[in-house]
C-alpha cells in the first residue's frame, strides 16, 4: 500500500477512533462469551442447542451501533451477538443458556429464544425466516404511531429462499415502512453452500424486484458495516423506506455445537481457512494499533469481558430452575 493510501485510509478511521475501539470492545465481549459458552457445552454442562456467532460479530456489532435503544432488532437462531450488541442483559443470557428461572425468557426458551424489551430485543425465533414478517410489523405499527423507531430483521442467506420473506419485503416497500433487512451471508444454508442452492451469487438484489435498494457490505470489517447500516437507518427513519443489505461474513463453528465443522467437506474446509485470515476483530484491532491504542487497552478490555462472564456463570449457576408449579404460565391454551 503506498503512502498517500495509507495516510487516507488512517485519516478516514481516524474520525471514528472512539466508536472504532466502542465496537471493538462490543466483538471481543461477543466473542469471548461465544468461547465460553461453547465450552460450556463440550463439557455437557449447557444441555440447550447452540448456534455460535463467532466470525461474524461484526455485522451485529456494526448494525446495533446505528440503532437507538427504542429501535428493535429480530432475530434467529444464531443470534447471541445480535442480543449483546443492541444491549441485551449478559447475565439474563447467560442464566437462560443455563436454563435458570432468572433468564431472559424465564429458562423456557434457551439459547435461541432471547428477549429483552427494555432495550428493543423483542425476540429471537429459530424457524427460519419466522421474524422478518415481525421486524416489519414493528415497523408498521411505530409508523402508524408516528413514532420514529426503525426495526432490524437479522437473517441468513438461506431466509432469503423463504416465500413470506419476499412478501414482507413486497409490503414494506408499498407502504415505505422503516425496516432494514440484514442478510447475514456466511455462504452456507446449515451444510449446503450457496451456489448449491442458486444459479447467481446476488442475494443483494433480493429486493429489486419489490423496490427496495440492495447493497453488498464486507461483513468482516465492523466500519463498513456501520456505514452501510447508518444510511440505511437514517433514510428508514427519515421516511425513505426500507433497505436490504447483503454483509458477507462466515461462521467459525459448526452449524450447530461448538466443533470446528470441518467434517462437511473439503470445500468449506478449505473456505474456514481464509475466513480465519480476515477474523473482523484482529482486522479492527489492526486499525486501532495504526491509531495508537495501546496493548494495554486491548488486555483491558478482554479481561473486563472475562471477568463479566465469569460473574455470569456464577449468577447462573446460583439461579433457581423453574418450577414445576410455572408450567403452565405464558400458554397461550
Amino acid at each position: 500500500m503506498n503512502q498517500i493510501t495509507q495516510q487516507q485510509r488512517i485519516a478516514s478511521v481516524d474520525v471514528r477512533a472512539p466508536l472504532l475501539l466502542r465496537m471493538y470492545t462490543t466483538m471481543m465481549r461477543i466473542r469471548t462469551f461465544e468461547e465460553q459458552v461453547a465450552a460450556l457445552v463440550e463439557t455437557g454442562e449447557v444441555k440447550t442447542p447452540c448456534h455460535l456467532y463467532i466470525g461474524q460479530e461484526a455485522v451485529a456489532t456494526g448494525v446495533c451501533a446505528t440503532l437507538e435503544r427504542t429501535d428493535t432488532v429480530w432475530g434467529g437462531h444464531r443470534s447471541h451477538g445480535h442480543y449483546l450488541a443492541k444491549g441485551g442483559d449478559l447475565r439474563a443470557m447467560m442464566a437462560e443458556i443455563f436454563g435458570k428461572s432468572t433468564g431472559c425468557s424465564g429458562g423456557r426458551g434457551g439459547s435461541m429464544h432471547l428477549v429483552a424489551p427494555d432495550v428493543g430485543i423483542l425476540g429471537t425465533v429459530p424457524i427460519v425466516a419466522a421474524t422478518v414478517p415481525l421486524a416489519v410489523g414493528a415497523a408498521l405499527a411505530a409508523k402508524l404511531r408516528g413514532e420514529a423507531a426503525v426495526s432490524v430483521a437479522f437473517f441468513g442467506d438461506g431466509t432469503v429462499e423463504e416465500g413470506h420473506v419476499h412478501e414482507s419485503m413486497n409490503l414494506a416497500a408499498r407502504y415505505r415502512l422503516p425496516v432494514i433487512f440484514v442478510c447475514e451471508n456466511n455462504l452456507y444454508a446449515s451444510h449446503m453452500h450457496l451456489l448449491e442452492r442458486r444459479v447467481r451469487d446476488n442475494l443483494h438484489e433480493a429486493g429489486n424486484f419489490h423496490g427496495i435498494s440492495g447493497k453488498r457490505e464486507d461483513g468482516n470489517d465492523v466500519l463498513a458495516v456501520y456505514e452501510g447500516a447508518l444510511k440505511a437507518v437514517d433514510r428508514a427513519r427519515n421516511g425513505g423506506g426500507p433497505a436490504f443489505l447483503e454483509c458477507r461474513t462466515f461462521r467459525w463453528r459448526g452449524h450447530v455445537g461448538p466443533s470446528w465443522d470441518m467434517d462437511v467437506g473439503l470445500k468449506r474446509g478449505g473456505e474456514l481457512k481464509e475466513w480465519l485470515a480476515k477474523d473482523p476483530i484482529a482486522r479492527a484491532r489492526n486499525r486501532l494499533i495504526e491509531l495508537g491504542t495501546s496493548e494495554a487497552a486491548f488486555e483491558e478490555i478482554v479481561d473486563s469481558a472475562k471477568e463479566e462472564i465469569e460473574q455470569a456463570m456464577a449468577y447462573a449457576r446460583q439461579s433457581p430452575s423453574p418450577g414445576a408449579s410455572d408450567v403452565l404460565e405464558h400458554v397461550f391454551v
